[in-house]
C-alpha cells in the first residue's frame, strides 16, 4: 500500500492508493463447459439423457487504470528533474503490454514543463520519488508487461521555466494504451489476445490519458507521517483492537507564506477514529470545527486541522491523532 501526502499553497492534498482489485473477471482462455441432462421413465426404469457438450472459451478484454497519485507538486521556478507520481494497472482478464507517453503543451495552462533527455521513469525502487535507482523508459524496448489486476508505478519527469510568477500552473498528461489495440468498447482484434483467441476492447477504450500539474511558489511545505502501534496487551502488535497513534509533522520551507494551510489525513480503512485524540504541537484540540482548529469528519472519515498562514519562521506543525485496529 502506498501513501502520498501532499500540502500546496495552503490547501492540503491527501492521495492514498491500495492496490485494489481491478481485473475483468474469469481469466482469459478458460474453458466454460456445459453438458444438460434429461431423466424420465420407461416401463419403471429411469434413464438419463446427455446432450452434446458445448463449450466457451472466455476471450481477453484489453482495459486499463492510470491514476495521478501526485495530481499536484509545488515546485519553484528553474527546478530541474520536478517528478509526479502516476500508477498504471491493468485492468483486463489476461497479460498485456502498455506503451507509455507523456505531453507537456496542454491547453489551458500557464506555461510549459520543459522536456529533459528523459521525461518517463519506473518508480523501480517505489520510493515514490525520482532516485538514481530507478529505470528510465525506452519505448519500445522496455513497455511494461503486466498481468491482470498488476500495477507499476510511474514517473513523468519535467524541468520548470525560470522566472515564473507564483501561482503558475503547468499541466502533463501520462498516457497509457494497450499494445495489442484500443479503440471503442466491445472492438475486437481477432486471435491476437493471450493464447492467439480474440481480444476485445473494454470500458476504458484500451487507453487513458491523465493530467498532473506543477504549481509555482516560494514556498513548500514538507510532510512526515510516521505510526507507532499499541497493543491491549502492552506491545505493539497491530492485533485487533490495538491502537495506532499517527504523527505528521508539516514544515515549511522557502521565503513565502503558505496562505491559510489546511491538513486533513484520511482514516485507514478497517479502523476507527479515538474520539478526542487530535493533538497539535501537543495541545488538544476538539473533534468539533467551531471549537478550535481541529475537527473529525465522519462522512468521510477524516481528520482536519487549520494550520493557518506558515512560513518558514512557524517551525514543524505537529499533528497527531489515534485509530483502533477494528
Amino acid at each position: 500500500m502506498k501513501h502520498i501526502s501532499q500540502i500546496v499553497f495552503g490547501a492540503v492534498i491527501v492521495a492514498c492508493w491500495t492496490s485494489p482489485s481491478f481485473a475483468v473477471g474469469t481469466p482469459v482462455g478458460t474453458s466454460i463447459d456445459n453438458v444438460a441432462q434429461v431423466t424420465f421413465d420407461l416401463g419403471g426404469t429411469t434413464l438419463t439423457q446427455n446432450s452434446n457438450p458445448v463449450s466457451i472459451t472466455v476471450e481477453e478484454i484489453l482495459d486499463l487504470n492510470l491514476l495521478a497519485q501526485t495530481p499536484q507538486r509545488s515546485v519553484q521556478a528553474g527546478d530541474a528533474d520536478q517528478w509526479l507520481l502516476f500508477t498504471l494497472t491493468n485492468t483486463g482478464n489476461g497479460t498485456e503490454t502498455f506503451q507509455i507517453s507523456s505531453n507537456n503543451v496542454v491547453a489551458g495552462d500557464d506555461f510549459d514543463p520543459v522536456a529533459p533527455a528523459v521525461t518517463i521513469y519506473f518508480d523501480s525502487d517505489s520510493s515514490g520519488d525520482l532516485s538514481p535507482a530507478d529505470i528510465a523508459y525506452v519505448p519500445g524496448s522496455n513497455d511494461p508487461n503486466l498481468a491482470a489486476d498488476e500495477s507499476v508505478d510511474l514517473l513523468a519527469v519535467y524541468d520548470i521555466p525560470p522566472g515564473l510568477p507564483d501561482g503558475s500552473r503547468g499541466v502533463v498528461e501520462l498516457s497509457a494504451v494497450a499494445a495489442t489495440g484500443s479503440g471503442n468498447p466491445g472492438d475486437v482484434f481477432a486471435g491476437l489476445g493471450d493464447g492467439g483467441i480474440d481480444a476485445v476492447v473494454g470500458a476504458s477504450g484500451a487507453a487513458a490519458t491523465t493530467p498532473a500539474e506543477y504549481v509555482v511558489g516560494n514556498v513548500q511545505l514538507d510532510l512526515v507521517k510516521s505510526a507507532a502501534v499499541n497493543d491491549q496487551f502492552g506491545g505493539s502488535q497491530p492485533v485487533p483492537g490495538a491502537t495506532i497513534v499517527y504523527t505528521v509533522t508539516v514544515t515549511a520551507t522557502g521565503t513565502g507564506t503558505a496562505v491559510n494551510s489546511v491538513f486533513r489525513d484520511p482514516i485507514p480503512a478497517n479502523t476507527t477514529y479515538v474520539a478526542g485524540s487530535i493533538l497539535l504541537n501537543g495541545a488538544s484540540l476538539t473533534d468539533t470545527p467551531a471549537d478550535d482548529a481541529g475537527e473529525f469528519t465522519p462522512s468521510p472519515a477524516e481528520v482536519v486541522v487549520t494550520l493557518g498562514n506558515l512560513t518558514a519562521a512557524s517551525g514543524a506543525q505537529t499533528v497527531q491523532f489515534s485509530v483502533t485496529i477494528d
